[in-house]
């Protein structure tokens, strides 16, 4: 059938069928037809753990953004709930989280008291203007930056995570106050006041601890996160643990919020908004590279464009309902996937959870141990790590083993933003790298495979008498101009008989820029003067079209040049132009 019939009236690349209606604006709706009990035991487990962790943790980050620990609670609720509508990822959990604590206490502290009303008023506002951002970056369509985020970019910081997550807790396992909000001076702090550590604090951490590690290893379906969680309740009101050193959360205030537009003033708005621009970076980064670090081990997809819909909700959700800015939590996303969620369901159950505990059971919270969360924290931190996934890099290339490592000790050293623009960048080098040294080879014909190899792959493979058939894997282009032209000259001297014709071989040059084409009229001209004379085989119909409109085609004598296949240039004995 000739292709003028076959692709009658339509494209000859189709997209996916497109989805329907209810399940693209939602994506969870995609779960639902083939749910059934298991799936929902294991969402019903998981948002009930994830819930009992983010309790006690949403107020210690609101304490820390020097906000009302109840709005870190208000945090749970609604934004939770939109993100599980309308994100991609099945087992990422939103609310919040350290470093974007960080962010806000050094935007509002400035300009409000910490634990005031316009603390608070301030913040929402953030997360509005933050949603903004989101839905703006989705408008513009500019869900592609997240394909910067490479492989050894997720590797690198998924593992940066897991040990900034085991820092952050040493305080609560050694039962130590500690003012540091980065992990290097937390590390500092605790060495320092490691004398003063609460031998019952660490007898309560070491006991959750080795349950946790042990459940993992030999009961991993057990929900034991929850179960420590509440045993460790139960104990402390037994035991008065909170009388004897152990650091417990503390009154927790019931209550919903009430649903609102933030109204400060414009220098407020003014002197925020590179404030909420920072954090949307910071908070897309690590929501992105988080989520498709769970989608990956579980051969799922994310897709960019809807994480900036669903996280710029779930910000817009907490600026209405008096909380503060949200993204993606590593370690209750951590505890979530340890505990075998399947879906957004869980995320659904842990809000609900978290709205009857601040409507009827805020009493019982107050007596969990810190100890206990900052054990959970950690174990749920070191199932992040993968050695095997570091070894499959080392094989691969040490190259981005070392990106992989430079972003671990970035996450560590200097947070999450300046880690991954410091990441991206070197993997940007490490593509321009690549080309500037592209594969290339030297071919013959191989009588075996039928068809032109590379000869130093096949020895066998025969020449041509004074033609020399060399292949450019790649694009020619300003980086690799120079390098090619050198590689050319190198094969012509390398020619067992004296070359009289040059095949460039351009089925794998899908680009050639204005550097590129240059270099191919500079060499067409000086090789002509030397009595060699250069054609070209398989060259792309948008690559032909370019060497036409740049000169280079009348430089190589005219479209006579251009052949179809390697064996009809290497055949032909045109004289080399001007000879």
């Amino acid at each position: 059938m000739r292709a003028d019939e076959a692709y009658r009236d339509r494209s000859p690349f189709q997209g996916a069928e497109d989805e329907p209606l209810l399940q693209r604006a939602v994506p969870l709706a995609r779960d639902l037809p083939d749910y059934d009990v298991p799936s929902g035991r294991r969402d019903l487990l998981a948002g009930l753990t994830v819930a009992a962790l983010a309790l006690p943790s949403g107020m210690a980050y609101a304490s820390l953004a020097g906000l009302s620990p109840v709005v870190g609670l208000y945090a749970l609720l609604l934004p939770a709930i939109a993100y599980a509508l309308l994100g991609s990822s099945r087992q990422l959990i939103v609310g919040p989280e350290g470093t974007l604590a960080a962010l806000v206490a050094a935007a509002v502290l400035p300009r409000a008291a910490a634990g005031s009303a316009q603390a608070g008023e301030l913040a929402a506002l953030m997360a509005l203007l933050a949603g903004l951002c989101f839905l703006l970056a989705r408008l513009a369509r500019l869900g592609w930056l997240a394909d910067y985020l490479s492989r050894p970019v997720l590797l690198g910081y998924i593992h940066g995570v897991a040990v900034v997550l085991v820092i952050g807790q040493l305080g609560k396992l050694l039962g130590l106050s500690i003012a540091a909000a980065d992990p290097i001076p937390q590390l500092r702090e605790v060495v320092q006041e490691l004398g003063s550590a609460s031998g019952t604090t660490i007898a309560v951490a070491a006991t959750a601890l080795a349950v946790l590690i042990g459940a993992r290893l030999f009961a991993p379906r057990l929900p034991a996160a929850l179960l420590v969680v509440l045993l460790a309740i139960g104990a402390s009101e037994l035991l008065n643990l909170g009388d004897h050193g152990v650091a417990l959360v503390g009154s927790v205030p019931s209550g919903l919020p009430s649903f609102g537009i933030p109204k400060p003033g414009w220098d407020d708005f003014r002197a925020l908004l590179p404030s909420a621009v920072g954090l949307f970076l910071v908070c897309f980064a690590d929501e992105v590279l988080t989520a498709r670090s769970y989608a990956g081990r579980h051969h799922q997809h994310v897709d960019a464009g809807k994480e900036l819909v669903a996280t710029g909700a779930a910000n817009i959700a907490a600026g209405l309902t008096q909380g503060m800015p949200v993204g993606g939590s590593g370690s209750r996303t951590a505890v979530n996937d340890a505990m075998g969620a399947r879906s957004q369901v869980s995320a659904i159950v842990a809000a609900g959870a978290v709205l009857v505990v601040v409507l009827f059971l805020t009493g019982p919270i107050a007596d969990l141990p810190k100890a206990v969360l900052g054990a959970a924290i950690v174990v749920a931190a070191l199932g992040l790590v993968e050695p095997r996934a570091w070894a499959e890099l080392w094989r691969t290339d040490r190259v981005e083993v070392g990106i992989a490592a430079i972003t671990v000790i970035g996450v560590i050293a200097t947070g999450v933003l300046q880690a991954i623009l410091v990441a991206v960048a070197l993997s940007i080098v490490d593509v321009v790298r690549r080309s500037a040294r592209p594969h290339d080879a030297v071919l013959g014909y191989s009588d075996r495979l039928g068809r032109y190899a590379d000869v130093a792959l096949h020895p066998g493979a025969r020449v041509t008498p004074g033609v020399v058939v060399y292949r450019l894997d790649d694009r020619l282009f300003f980086a690799n101009a120079s390098y090619v032209k050198g590689r050319i000259r190198e094969a012509l001297r390398g020619a067992p008989t004296p070359p009289q014709l040059l095949v460039l071989d351009a089925e794998g040059m899908t680009h050639v820029d204005a550097a590129g084409a240059a270099a191919l009229a500079d060499l067409a001209d000086a090789l002509a003067a030397e009595g060699v004379a250069i054609v070209m085989a398989r060259v792309k119909g948008p690559v032909r079209e370019h060497l036409d409109g740049a000169g280079v085609t009348a430089a190589l004598g005219g479209p006579a040049a251009y052949h179809p296949t390697v064996r009809a240039a290497t055949a032909s004995s045109r004289p080399a132009p001007n000879a």
